[in-house]
């Protein structure tokens, strides 16, 4: 066996470490990838709420925007009135006669409207809206339109009968205009149109947002249909109360 100088240096021996480094550099890979993983979760739930927003949010935001309107008049009806009036005095008569138009407008005060007329139906997709009663505006009657038939003749140059006349025409008048607009059709065209112009201000902005909804408007003075789901509803004002 050939003897080792003592003066020459003891060999060095150098310790693996390809094991442990590749151990940790997988174990790095991992954790960068973990992080990737989480970032994009994170990038899709931002996403997701940007371009699917919950529908009660995009409600509650057509709510305030129907509000600020203050009122809302989607439907108007010219009508014509005919009243005629007698005067009987000192043995003499009189008659005259008024044909008057005017024109009513039909409006709903959307200041009424609360996060407790707005329901949120998720099973069915649905959002219910309950708009306050139909008011009228008017009639503002067409002075420039106006008729007038007969004459006072002599019982209206000894007394008051053809002003008196001219009074109780007009008075009666207005009464048969208003009478005129409340009728059942001129009512149901106004509160169809009224309705129409509510759900397309809710339906729009849910369609924007990518939202597949149905709006359905209803008058606090309606009826309740027997299928009326209101009941398992769930308000704005609870949705939004609950969040919060």
């Amino acid at each position: 066996m050939a003897e080792r100088d003592v003066n020459d240096p003891a060999p060095v021996r150098v310790a693996s470490t390809t094991g442990s480094f590749l151990g940790k550099a997988a174990g790095i890979i991992i954790l960068l990838g973990l992080a990737v993983l989480v970032g994009l979760w994170g990038v899709q739930r931002y996403v997701e709420r940007r371009l699917s927003p919950d529908p009660t949010t995009v409600a509650n935001a057509s709510l305030e925007g129907l509000r600020e309107q203050n009122r809302l008049s989607a439907f108007a009806a010219r009508f014509v009135a005919v009243s005629t009036s007698r005067q009987s005095q000192l043995g003499l008569s009189t008659e005259k006669t008024l044909i008057m138009p005017g024109l009513v407008r039909y409006e709903v005060d959307l200041g009424k409207l609360t996060q407790a007329d707005v329901a949120w139906d998720a099973d069915t997709n649905t959002l219910s809206v309950r708009l306050p009663g139909i008011e009228l505006d008017g009639p503002q009657v067409d002075l420039t339109a106006i008729r007038e038939y007969g004459s006072g003749g002599i019982l209206s140059r000894l007394t008051d009968a053809e002003t008196q006349l001219d009074s109780a025409n007009r008075r009666a008048g207005q009464a048969e205009l208003v009478r005129q607009a409340r009728d059942a059709t001129p009512m149901k065209l106004a509160k169809d149109a009224t309705r129409r112009a509510v759900e397309s201000s809710f339906a729009m902005p849910l369609r924007a947002a990518g939202i597949d909804a149905q709006v359905k408007v209803r008058f606090a003075d309606d009826p309740v249909a027997s299928t009326e789901r209101w009941d398992s509803s769930r308000s704005l004002q609870e949705v939004l109360g609950n969040a919060r």
